[in-house]
């Protein structure tokens, strides 16, 4: 490479500049730190003071500081002044601003190793090991951070209701499958695999305001504003539904001129709709409802595609687009009757058939899809289905095995980073 090369120019004035602003920080640093000498909750001056020098890893660099440490009569114990005001705990070696940083970097990353080496290559190395950590402490204060409304929807919170356009909210739920760790975890692989490995639902909810969607230059829809939800392994579906019902009040729930909900057709999540949401527009998702209807014709038919294809294209257009649909008395009719010409091999075991057909009749007032597709409402859970993948893009990868408090802290940090409310951890 040639000495005075584009790259080795940028570089040098890259670290030159990173070397000026990591000066200029610890001057600020030091110079703010030599007016701390009282105790920041009596404000009188502390005893024996003496002088603590640390050092910090910020994203400029590592930084020393020098500043005054003492005995604060009013609490009974030592303190630094400088490092409660820059809201340091104990022992910390990281920068608020680096930390922020790094656990943005570990929730985008497959790993905490990948964390690591993207660190490295900003000028700002730090071993996997401190990232970890990071996540556990940033996670444990995630669990506790309430939800935070947007900039515009505390604006409108303090307009006057009359003012505020009028909107809906949609809010779609579904739950998706983690490896944890078993109790066997740390026996040999040959161990039985369900002793090893358990497999635990995360319970995970999107909730956008309808008027939030939009379309990409290629015609693709997207959001442009969403919340996630999102509860480890372990937490009961009341729990779950009390999160949920609280960012959704955070979302406008309360004022919404109607509340469009979509799911598939999972038990516990229709008993949480009834229970915190039973005055919404209730959907059972399209493609679930679909690919029932299609397991009901390869049941019909299990020998015959092509017979099962005809029996079940008619029914599943008319679920889609007529708005006076009779799949629920057509198929009442076949349970009835056995006797349907298209077929072959009519069923003997109508126990079987009717737990089939049952699936159905639960959710015979969540299939209007043709009226809500006629008033551009969402029929269809693509959203939630998205979202999930996402989580799991970076919870669920290969050679992935948490344990319950690893999993529990990166969750809530991931959600917190997926809202745009991790700087709050930071405050």
């Amino acid at each position: 490479m040639k000495e005075h090369s584009l790259m080795n120019m940028e570089s040098d004035v890259l670290a030159e500049g990173r070397e000026w602003t990591r000066a200029l920080l610890e001057k600020r640093l030091q110079q703010q730190a030599d007016t701390m000498n009282v105790c920041p909750e009596s404000g009188l001056v502390l005893k024996k003071l003496r002088t603590r020098t640390f050092t910090l890893m910020t994203v400029a660099g590592v930084v020393t500081v020098n500043a005054p440490y003492g005995h604060s009569s009013h609490t009974d114990s030592w303190c630094c002044p400088a490092r409660i005001h820059w809201g340091l705990e104990d022992r910390q070696r990281l920068s608020p601003e680096f930390e922020r940083r790094l656990a943005y970097t570990a929730t985008q990353t497959g790993s905490f190793e990948k964390a690591s080496l993207l660190a490295g290559e900003w000028g700002s190395p730090v071993s996997d090991d401190a990232i970890h950590a990071l996540v556990q402490r940033a996670g444990a204060r995630a669990l506790d951070l309430p939800p935070q409304p947007s900039h515009d929807k505390s604006k409108q919170s303090r307009e006057n209701a009359s003012n505020t356009p009028a909107f809906s909210l949609v809010i779609m739920i579904d739950g998706w499958k983690v490896r944890e760790r078993g109790a066997r975890w740390g026996e040999k692989p040959q161990a039985a695999l369900t002793e090893r490995i358990n497999w635990h639902e995360v319970k995970s909810a999107v909730i956008y305001q309808f008027q939030q969607r939009a379309q990409n230059q290629s015609g693709r829809g997207m959001l442009i504003e969403k919340k996630v939800v999102a509860c480890a392994s372990g937490t009961s579906v009341l729990d779950f539904g009390a999160a949920v019902q609280e960012r959704a009040m955070c979302e406008g729930l309360a004022c919404a001129k109607e509340v469009f909900v979509v799911a598939d057709g999972a038990v516990w999540i229709w008993n949480l709709i009834e229970d915190r949401f039973s005055k919404a527009t209730k959907t059972l998702d399209f493609y679930h409802a679909s690919e029932h209807l299609w397991g009901l014709a390869h049941y019909l038919h299990p020998s015959d595609n092509e017979a099962a294809k005809r029996w079940v294209e008619p029914l599943l257009h008319s679920l889609r687009h007529d708005q006076q649909h009779r799949i629920i008395e057509r198929l009442e009719e076949l349970l009835s009757s056995h006797e349907d010409p298209q077929i072959q091999n009519a069923p003997a075991q109508c126990a079987e058939l009717d737990s089939k057909i049952q699936y159905f009749r639960n959710h015979k007032e969540h299939l209007n899809y043709a009226s809500l597709a006629a008033r551009d409402a969402p029929i269809g859970s693509g959203s939630m289905e998205s979202q999930c993948s996402q989580f799991q893009n970076r919870l669920k990868r290969r050679g992935q095995f948490w344990s319950p408090d690893g999993l529990c802290h990166m969750l809530a940090l991931d959600v917190v980073v997926k809202n745009h409310e991790h700087p709050y951890l930071w405050n």
